[in-house]
């Protein structure tokens, strides 16, 4: 590959992504995979890469050009100021997780070795920062996707956290009595009718096992887990959603019918409403 500029570069991706995008994701390429700074890449430092770089580069380019995601590419995402693996099989963490995460954190980490249950554990972004984050806990998580148990296990053994990773249906839980002091769960919220809206490095890549409910059932998963909740919940335990922003009253009054209390909304740094808690009486 001749002339590689960072501008060339960014460029490429601009069929693909908004210019300030693109400039990003090859700025992480460049810092992550090659070492190079951001005043190394304005330095023009890019030009300085040696041919099997440059060839690897090129492949990545390639990739990225084809619309796949760049966490993918790379094997890897930041969540919660740590490094986890990630694949095709399971979802990319995103930041208004983090922001769930550390709402759990403030309104758990007080309690005594709780006992927290991550439902759809994905990449276990989340299980594994509960367990790594409150002191004391003890964490498990559930998937049904054979991928993502894989890879939940071994980011679990790299970060060092012990938490009790299975394969469970969350549409047919068991039938627990008094057993979480926490109940978490990003589940499935796009609606089908939503993919014309969705970006399209998301929509060719990402599980859709992981993203889609049915049009005329948007809270089939947060229904099936708060009704397991309402068993499964010790008394005063808490029960805490990712939400489909544009069902975000519809969740709450479901929870409230369930008889669960003191049911709150929060938004999350965009300012959509992107995650409920509910607690138990």
């Amino acid at each position: 590959m001749q002339s590689m500029t960072y501008e060339k570069l960014w460029n490429r991706l601009c069929t693909v992504y908004d210019s300030g995008e693109a400039k990003a994701i090859v700025r992480m390429v460049l810092d992550e995979r090659f070492g190079l700074s951001a005043a190394d890449v304005y330095c023009g430092k890019v030009t300085q890469l040696s041919s099997d770089e440059q060839a690897e580069l090129e492949k990545i380019m390639l990739r990225l050009e084809q619309a796949e995601p760049v966490q993918y590419v790379l094997g890897w995402a930041n969540f919660c100021n740590r490094q986890f693996s990630v694949a095709p099989g399971v979802l990319i963490p995103r930041p208004e997780t983090e922001e769930l995460c550390s709402w759990i954190t403030e309104d758990v980490g007080n309690r005594l070795q709780p006992a927290i249950l991550d439902i759809g554990t994905g990449s276990g972004c989340i299980a594994i920062s509960l367990a790594l984050d409150i002191k004391g806990s003890a964490v498990s998580a559930w998937d049904i996707s054979t991928d993502a148990l894989r890879i939940a296990k071994e980011n679990a053994a790299r970060l060092g956290a012990d938490i009790n990773i299975m394969k469970q249906d969350a549409l047919t839980p068991p039938q627990d009595a008094d057993r979480w002091d926490v109940i978490v769960s990003n589940p499935p919220y796009i609606c089908e009718k939503e993919k014309v809206e969705m970006e399209r490095n998301v929509l060719d890549n990402e599980p859709a096992i992981a993203l889609f409910v049915p049009d005329n059932d948007p809270l089939l998963f947060y229904r099936a887990i708060a009704l397991y909740g309402t068993k499964a919940l010790k008394p005063k335990g808490m029960l805490f959603f990712e939400i489909n922003a544009a069902y975000a009253a519809e969740t709450c009054n479901m929870l409230r019918q369930l008889w669960y209390v003191d049911v709150e909304a929060r938004n999350d740094l965009f300012g959509k409403a992107r995650m409920v808690r509910a607690c138990m009486g």
